[in-house]
């Protein structure tokens, strides 16, 4: 008998939601959570130091038994999501960023795929909505590297980080295990943790657009391109290092010629020089990284390109 009122107290998922001055979404996030069809969850907010209403905004949502709300000073997303984590009582733990949303069922379609224990974390499609939660367009994947994948991932998510975050249902035990987030990253910090978790466990996914990824607002740390490169050099870096050969030379080399590709492209507009190093090294690590050549291309004979 006691173990079965145990049983009823915690719940089998714990949702962290993080939010830093997204009062204006976090309505519209919250409710997307409460109007699950999948109902065995508790919900954990985090406020990062706020300055907006973010309070009030919770205030609404204070008769809901399930929710509980942790204030902190400022430390940024991976100490937010901590917080969160050591907060959570759940077995599972589901990350939702203040400014995005879930469909109803997506919950539902997700905890299936955890029957089998090897299984470390499900995620998800998803969908892009503006400021006003109109829908945009839905993600259409054209990127090789970005195709979801499942089973044994390490190769491929060290070419690409292809989880949207907050389509992501994570077992706990994974993050017992592997640690949480690294709080000295400012960026990538779920690649960084999707990679020490591929070592370990398998991935899963729902083929479906359960997200509803919100874009084109202000805040959005993705937009600091130079910050991102910087973080991600020191992610593969010290996965390398961490993880000797546990990466075929073959994927290490098309992750790196992807990675200076990709850059190569973003230099290209505004400094040729850089661009130009980046094509070549890219070229370097893979020389069947057709795109490269492409790229040096349009910088040495610009008019091909019009």
């Amino acid at each position: 008998m006691f173990d079965e009122l145990l049983k009823m107290q915690v719940p089998t998922v714990s949702v962290i939601v993080t939010c830093y001055n997204y009062g204006l979404y976090l309505e519209g996030c919250l409710d997307s959570i409460l109007n699950q069809t999948f109902t065995d969850y508790e919900i954990i907010v985090i406020n990062d130091g706020s300055t907006d209403n973010t309070d009030d905004i919770v205030k609404k949502f204070q008769h809901i038994k399930n929710i509980k709300y942790v204030k902190q000073l400022n430390g940024g997303q991976a100490k937010a999501k901590n917080t969160g984590i050591k907060y959570a009582l759940g077995r599972f733990v589901a990350f939702l960023d203040a400014d995005d949303e879930w469909e109803k069922d997506k919950l539902e379609k997700q905890m299936v795929l955890f029957l089998r224990e090897a299984v470390g974390v499900v995620y998800s499609q998803c969908c892009h909505i503006d400021q006003r939660g109109m829908l945009r367009s839905n993600l259409i994947i054209t990127e090789k590297y970005l195709i979801p994948r499942s089973g044994k991932v390490t190769n491929y998510l060290f070419l690409d980080n292809f989880v949207p975050f907050s389509s992501s249902v994570v077992r706990k035990a994974c993050l017992q295990r592997c640690g949480g987030f690294d709080e000295s990253l400012q960026m990538g910090i779920d690649w960084d943790l999707w990679l020490r978790i591929s070592t370990i466990y398998e991935f899963d996914f729902v083929n479906e657009p359960l997200l509803k990824y919100r874009v084109g607002h202000m805040g959005q740390m993705s937009k600091n391109i130079e910050l991102r490169h910087q973080c991600a050099d020191r992610i593969m870096t010290r996965f390398l290092n961490l993880y000797p050969n546990f990466i075929s030379p073959y994927f290490i080399r098309k992750a790196y010629s992807f990675t200076y590709y990709n850059r190569g492209e973003y230099y290209r507009f505004f400094d040729k020089k850089k661009a130009i190093l980046y094509f070549l090294k890219s070229i370097v690590n893979n020389f069947r990284e057709i795109n490269s050549y492409k790229g040096l291309i349009k910088i040495l004979f610009p008019f091909i390109d019009r």
